[in-house]
């Protein structure tokens, strides 16, 4: 596995290089010569965390389905004039 590390201008400049470059490793994204993002590919980052499950799993929340929701209706409005004097 390579680190490799690449300004901002460099990755804004050619981010289809720097996902090239995540398939060998990590992608180390500096701002004003101090990391401050990492690129991985899925795969990297599912080893990483253990985690299997992807992205959109984890956002549909199917369990969620089963909650009844009824919010109350607004009994006052959601803007008013402004007061300019």
């Amino acid at each position: 596995m390579n680190i490799t590390t690449i300004s901002s201008r460099e990755f804004n400049q050619d981010v289809s290089r720097a996902k090239r470059i995540a398939f060998n490793g990590p992608v180390f994204i500096t701002d004003r010569g101090r990391p401050a993002h990492v690129l991985l590919t899925v795969e990297t980052y599912q080893e990483i965390t253990g985690n299997k499950q992807s992205i959109v799993d984890l956002l549909a929340m199917p369990e969620l389905a089963e909650i009844d929701f009824d919010p109350p209706h607004l009994t006052k409005s959601l803007y008013r004039p402004a007061e300019l004097s």
